[in-house]
């Protein structure tokens, strides 16, 4: 049921500052109901709530905290058709989409259900006494992984669901042990209430304490930048632009107490086509880019922004299939009138740069669709202006001919951090892959071959992240189960008598956990 409410712990109330009200991208239709924005006193409560249930939440059995991960998850199904509608209504997305993530965001509540049960996160590490050691005795040392605190939570634009109240960010610290003061984002109001509902309903059907969860909303920037700022938040996990990024992570290393922000921000993923993939085939990969290029209207983080390869005959017939079949591609809808206002904007920059050739545009659509776009330019102008460099966010992307492979190389060289980075190749392409591996190791935080970054899989070998500016912290992961290390610092306890030591560190092992004894792996 949407009311127009949010959730200060098990309270549904309405805030007063301000409105925020979803817009149908596809039609341009204003969305009932409106939302008003929190103010500073429902915000001071919401962090107060959280704060005192910290300790009860952490302290819980790892059994109740995957159940009540369970519960989320259930609960958002139970939401049925309602959910689907209203998030199609506020994103654009299709229907198709909305179900897939619903999908996903039940899909890894429930994965971090079993990392949970699992306790393998909890790193226990145990190094007995030894009292008899020459010339000085060792100390009895066990360590164990703890919470940080409660979590602030930004809501993402593009993931109405798998990255935004109840996405990657909400379950992973959740599982850590973290209460969450979740922010929604504008765009999806009514898809935020709903979830929210979802994950209030388990906390009390999970007799858990109110405050292990809050949604606010906020009608212009205030409430987000009081909510990094506020003492009792310990984290902050954000997916969104660099300067919305960069102004979080700004408050959050003034305050007092600095705390971590792990912001997804910025990258345009480049794709390196090696000369052998390009003359087996080049308009077979042509088409997947343009594919890959046009998924949700190149709204995805980990979008192919950029091409990369030396200039000849097998990058001119990728460059003119990839032409044809973007001609032909259906202009998407946007998530917002203003992400739509911002690509027009970096593509009219790029059709009118004077070393930048259009070599396609898509068709052309009509309220908030953004017409793709395919440019090109040479190496020499890539490395001299710097906004060749930045992200457009949606579909368009940017090839890049180089002289050889040298000049190939210093482009790879002058990028900044970056999500992913694809390779094409054939067999004959690997000795010039592995002169690049280093580099693109250090500039990425996921390579994939023979494939495109879109399409993230959620399991616990995934990497999304990357150096800055893609992340704030290239430290890190915001998918897989990986994540929970984000909201987990470690604690040694030196010769704690037995009784006194949590469960997983006792001798007797009675959380059943694995653990490193001695620094040997000892199976729980």
């Amino acid at each position: 049921m949407i009311n127009g409410e949010m959730f200060i712990g098990a309270r549904a109330v309405k805030g007063s500052v301000g409105e925020v009200r979803g817009v149908n991208p596809e039609t341009g239709e204003t969305l009932e109901p409106a939302y008003g924005g929190a103010t500073r006193e429902q915000l001071d409560e919401a962090c107060r709530l959280a704060a005192e249930a910290f300790d009860p939440y952490r302290s819980a059995p790892r059994e109740a905290r995957a159940a009540f991960l369970e519960a989320i998850a259930q609960n958002i199904l139970d939401l049925g058709d309602e959910l689907v509608e209203r998030t199609v209504a506020e994103s654009g997305l299709p229907r198709g989409r909305i179900e897939g993530e619903r999908g996903r965001t039940v899909g890894q509540l429930r994965l971090f259900a079993q990392v949970v049960r699992d306790g393998r996160y909890l790193g226990a590490r145990i190094d007995p006494a030894l009292p008899e050691r020459k010339p000085l005795p060792r100390p009895d040392v066990r360590t164990r992984m703890i919470p940080l605190g409660p979590v602030a939570v930004f809501g993402a634009s593009n993931f109405p669901l798998a990255f935004s109240v109840a996405g990657g960010d909400t379950a992973s610290a959740l599982a850590a042990g973290c209460p969450v003061v979740a922010k929604a984002h504008p765009a999806h109001p009514g898809t935020s209430e709903l979830v929210g509902r979802a994950i209030r309903d388990a906390v009390a059907s999970s007799g858990l304490p109110e405050g292990v969860f809050s949604l606010v909303f906020d009608s212009g920037y205030e409430i987000g930048q009081a909510l990094v700022a506020d003492p009792r938040i310990k984290a902050v996990g954000f997916t969104g632009s660099r300067r919305g990024g960069l102004a979080l992570v700004k408050i959050a290393q003034e305050r007092p107490e600095p705390i971590p922000v792990y912001a997804e921000m910025s990258s345009i993923n480049p794709v390196i086509l090696f000369a052998g993939a390009l003359e087996e085939r080049g308009p077979q990969i042509a088409t997947a880019f343009v594919n890959s290029l046009m998924m949700g209207a190149g709204q995805f983080c980990t979008s192919p922004g950029l091409i990369l390869a030396i200039a000849g005959e097998g990058l001119d017939r990728f460059t003119r299939a990839a032409g044809e079949a973007l001609q032909d591609a259906s202009a998407g809808t946007m998530l917002t009138p203003g992400i739509h206002q911002a690509y027009c904007a970096g593509v009219e920059a790029l059709a009118r740069h004077e070393r930048v050739e259009t070599v396609a545009r898509g068709k052309a659509g009509h309220n908030f669709q953004g017409q793709a776009g395919l440019f090109s330019t040479g190496a020499e102008a890539f490395l001299a202006d710097a906004h060749l460099r930045e992200e457009i966010f949606g579909s368009s992307s940017l090839i890049v001919r180089c002289a050889d492979e040298p000049e190939l190389a210093n482009v790879v060289e002058s990028l900044e951090g970056q999500l992913t980075a694809a390779l094409h190749m054939a067999e004959s392409d690997h000795e010039d892959a592995r002169r690049l591996l280093p580099v693109l190791e250090r500039k990425v935080g996921r390579i994939l071959v023979n494939g495109f970054g879109t399409g993230v899989e959620v399991n616990h070998a995934m990497v999304h992240g990357g150096p800055f500016p893609s992340t704030s912290d290239g430290r890190s992961t915001s998918v897989g189960t990986m994540a929970i290390d984000r909201f987990l610092r470690p604690v040694a306890y030196q010769d704690l008598p037995e009784a006194l030591l949590p469960d997983e560190l006792k001798d007797s092992n009675p959380a059943h956990v694995d653990r490193l004894v001695d620094g040997r792996p000892v199976l729980g």
